[in-house]
C-alpha cells in the first residue's frame, strides 16, 4: 500500500500571509489540526498547527524562565519566542522545517518519518506542489479496516493450530519456541509447554489471537526460568 491510497485530499491549506486569527478560525470550523502553508508561488513554505498556538502572549502563557536561564538562552532565542507568541501572522509563527513524502511513499516511510521526527502530519508533494496529506489518523483508519472482524469464517481446527505454529516459529522472541503446544477444538485454542521468560507468555497469547479463526485462547504455559545454554566447543 502507497501514500496515495490512504492521503486525504484535497488539503485545506493557508497562505503564509494569512493572519493567525484565520488560521485558527480555518482550524475550528473544517475540525483540523494541521494547516500546510502556502507561498506566493503555491509552493509548500511551512506548517501551522494547533502546537503553534500553545504559547501565545493572548493567553498569558509564554514560556517563563529564571533571569539567569535567561541570560544562558541568548537574546536570540528570546527574540525568536517573543515572535512567535505575540506576531499575528502565520509566516512568522509557522514551522519551517516541514518534513514531507511523494505520493509513492510506503506507509512504512511515513511511520518512520512521524516516529524520528515526532510530528503528526505529512504533507505529501508532487513535483513541488501539495497534493495530499497523512495524518495519525489516516493510519488509524488502515488499522480498523485490517483488524480481523468478530464473527468472522470458521476455519478448520488443524489449519488454525498449523498456523499458529508457523507464527511462532517465525519470531525472534520465540526462543525455543518449538517447546510451545497448540490444541484447537472448535476454534479454542490451548497453548501449553515451556517459556524461559515471563515476556514470552504475552507474545505468544498475541500471536495466537491473530490467527485467522481462534475464537479463544487458553493460557496453560510453564515459566521454566533462565534459560541456560552450554556452548561445546
Amino acid at each position: 500500500m502507497q501514500v496515495r491510497d490512504i492521503m486525504t485530499t484535497p488539503v485545506v491549506t493557508i497562505t503564509a500571509s494569512a493572519s493567525v486569527a484565520e488560521a485558527a478560525n480555518l482550524m475550528l470550523t473544517r475540525n483540523i489540526r494541521c494547516l500546510p502553508v502556502l507561498g506566493d508561488d503555491g509552493s509548500l513554505a511551512g506548517v501551522i498547527s494547533e502546537g503553534d498556538f500553545l504559547r501565545r502572549s493572548e493567553l498569558g502563557i509564554r514560556r517563563a524562565r529564571p533571569r539567569w536561564l535567561e541570560f544562558l538562552v541568548g537574546p536570540g532565542k528570546l527574540a525568536d519566542e517573543y515572535v512567535r507568541s505575540s506576531s499575528r501572522r502565520v509566516a512568522e509563527v509557522m514551522s519551517t522545517s516541514v518534513f514531507s513524502a511523494a505520493p509513492g511513499a510506503s506507509l512504512a516511510e511515513i511511520v518512520d518519518l512521524m516516529a524520528t521526527h515526532d510530528i503528526k502530519n505529512v504533507p505529501i508533494l508532487d513535483a513541488g506542489k501539495i497534493v495530499g496529506i497523512v495524518s495519525r489518523s489516516d493510519l488509524m483508519r488502515v488499522l480498523l479496516r485490517t483488524l480481523p472482524r468478530s464473527g468472522s469464517a470458521t476455519v478448520d481446527d488443524e489449519v488454525i493450530r498449523r498456523n499458529i505454529l508457523a507464527e511462532l516459529q517465525g519470531q525472534s522472541w520465540s526462543v525455543g519456541g518449538d517447546l510451545i503446544g497448540v490444541t484447537v477444538k472448535k476454534g479454542e485454542v490451548e497453548l501449553n509447554g515451556a517459556i524461559f521468560d515471563e515476556r514470552q507468555r504475552k507474545a505468544a497469547i498475541v500471536a495466537a489471537e491473530n490467527v485467522a479463526g481462534v475464537k479463544k485462547v487458553t493460557d496453560k504455559l510453564f515459566y521454566a526460568g533462565p534459560l541456560s545454554v552450554v556452548l561445546v566447543s
